[in-house]
């Protein structure tokens, strides 16, 4: 598993990721499709998880469909894999494709005797246990956003290619009887944006270059024809829910139209007074999305474009505090799901935010030449710091609280970002905790959140970050890619809360892949300023040995290297596009 993600994260800049598949895909095939930058790929399963009969009578040949093919049905094919179903007996199988995807499944088959189609249920799971689950129940499963629970008929010498979901596991079962099927290969269509990743990271952690890799990958899983929030539930635009995907581009693919494209759909979806997505704080991330997009791309013109929509949105804001300078937001008041229950954690969440809205939005009427609009907004962010929200305990709201300077960093880390290890955190919060921990010096402390919260799904058998995640909840609990022993828990299906429970929770959410910004910003210590034009380079490598990585900046790729040297002082070796400006 490690060599997968070792060889994403290397992959050659000018080439797709895709186009250099490591063993886990297997075989694959060049897309039949394309759409702008979306292609489509085909995939062989990597491994039988389950089979109903081992006897070899209702399953036969079950290893054909793990070797390559041609990808051409013909009346002489030999030695094809073979469903047999008896009017008692219909056989099912589980297959594994090595790592979560998007897409959907192309199942060939043979010639028989009979012209008529092959019912076959399928089963789409991002764990074996939802591919093995029944719709509604205890364990939650549901058709909602994407079908991965339905049948199909398969037609007699011919393909089939069904589905559109997030998934990694598929079961298919014989729906009836008397039937006597040579199945020719069961592919997954794998569909993806077609980019390179021109960012990367390495350093002597394995664990951590892993992480790194994997929340580089959920997000670009998400990057479909707008940015998701996920590709089984919720492919929808939640613009809060960008931000640490838009970090996340801005690290590893640099400029990308669906960022824009998303951010005014969000715009256009929800003209003024509304929220996004009916939710304040949401308005407010589109603003934070913009000022750090210009951080990074410095495309003035686009900014410029939002002048009218962002400046009407903050002056709507403003009417959202009271004489005393505490907000006093309407709509959905909402951080993220496990903050939800605790008005004291939204409340002081959501005044941390009004500071840092009005604060980038007076950055942006500077860059835009508007001194008027700037000082204005800045004066708003300095009253609202005035107002102290008191009786917050959850980290979420703790962290934003450091982050808007209105908590002291240290003291916040130390009584409430470190209590109990990594319990109580969110995966969408995640990402600004270990913002709030860099901001109080505490690098090792949030390396050591990062081994244990993020890699603690990888434990779990994940390929892609989850929408939510309670360490609680591991003791004695399974693996997601193996079926679930009777006397464990299926930690997919048996937990979650609010709009995730059981199998309803996406093991691939975008908002989950904090760790990769952060490590590119504080272990290679790349931070973009001034428009992308400047980068400030300042490493914390903690107990790290070495670490080195590629960063996209506007004017090409930057390089740099940091290694501790044998008295402990480090060395630092940079390569940096012409026309990058770089401080240390």
């Amino acid at each position: 598993m490690k060599n997968i993600f070792k060889t994403l994260t290397l992959v050659l800049l000018t080439q797709s990721v895709f186009a250099q598949l490591p063993p886990i895909f297997g075989t694959k095939y060049q897309s039949t499709s394309s759409t702008s930058d979306m292609v489509k790929t085909y995939l062989i399963p990597q491994k039988i998880i389950w089979q109903s009969d081992n006897s070899g009578k209702n399953i036969q040949n079950p290893s054909a469909l793990l070797k390559m093919g041609n990808r051409q049905v013909a009346v002489n094919d030999k030695d094809l894999f073979r469903f047999i179903s008896t009017a008692e007996n219909k056989p099912a199988i589980v297959l594994d494709y090595g790592k979560e995807i998007h897409g959907g499944i192309k199942i060939s088959m043979g010639i028989r005797p009979s012209k008529e189609p092959l019912k076959l249920r399928l089963r789409f799971g991002e764990s074996v246990g939802e591919a093995m689950s029944d719709i509604g129940g205890t364990q939650n499963a549901t058709n909602e956003h994407s079908l991965r629970d339905f049948i199909v008929e398969v037609p007699w010498l011919g393909s089939v290619e069904v589905g559109e979901t997030g998934f990694r596991f598929l079961r298919i079962d014989v729906v009836e009887g008397n039937e006597n099927a040579p199945i020719k290969s069961i592919e997954a269509a794998f569909i993806y944006r077609d980019l390179p990743y021109l960012g990367s990271f390495e350093c002597s952690d394995e664990r951590l270059n892993e992480i790194w890799a994997t929340g580089a990958y959920t997000v670009h899983l998400n990057m479909q024809n707008y940015l998701w929030d996920g590709i089984k539930r919720d492919r929808l635009v939640w613009v809060g829910d960008m931000h640490p995907e838009v970090m996340t581009i801005n690290t590893v693919f640099g400029a990308n139209e669906i960022v824009p494209k998303s951010l005014d759909l969000a715009r256009d979806q929800h003209p003024l007074p509304e929220w996004m997505n009916g939710i304040s704080s949401y308005s407010m991330w589109w603003i934070l999305i913009h000022k750090s997009w210009y951080d990074y791309q410095g495309n003035l013109a686009y900014l410029n474009e939002q002048e009218k929509y962002m400046t009407t949105l903050l002056d709507q804001l403003s009417t959202f505090i009271d004489k005393d300078n505490k907000e006093i937001l309407n709509g959905g008041r909402f951080l993220d799901w496990p903050t939800s229950t605790d008005p004291k954690a939204v409340h002081a969440g959501l005044q941390s935010m009004m500071i840092m809205t009005f604060e980038a939005g007076s950055d942006i009427m500077q860059t835009l030449g508007n001194k008027k609009l700037h000082d204005k907004y800045n004066l708003i962010a300095q009253n609202l710091k005035k107002h102290k929200p008191e009786g917050n305990t959850s980290k979420q709201a703790a962290a934003l609280m450091s982050i808007a300077n209105i908590a002291d960093s240290k003291n916040t880390n130390t009584t409430i970002l470190k209590k109990n290890g990594v319990e109580n955190m969110s995966t969408f919060y995640g990402y600004y905790i270990l913002e709030a921990m860099a901001k109080a010096g505490d690098y090792d402390g949030a390396l050591k959140v990062i081994r244990e919260y993020w890699g603690g799904m990888l434990d779990l058998g994940a390929t892609t970050f989850w929408e939510d995640f309670d360490v609680l909840d591991v003791a004695n609990s399974g693996r997601i890619d193996e079926v679930t022993p009777t006397n464990k828990k299926d930690i997919h299906g048996d937990f979650g809360e609010f709009c995730y429970v059981g199998f309803r929770h996406s093991l691939c959410h975008g908002w989950a892949s904090g760790p990769t910004p952060w490590l590119t910003q504080y272990v290679l210590g790349i931070q973009s300023l001034d428009g992308g034009n400047t980068i400030k380079i300042e490493p914390h490598l903690g107990d790290l040995k070495y670490a080195k990585g590629t960063f996209p900046t506007k004017k090409g790729i930057l390089k740099v290297s940091h290694i501790r040297e044998a008295n402990g002082k480090i060395k630092t070796t940079i390569n940096a596009p012409k026309g990058i400006k770089i401080i240390q």
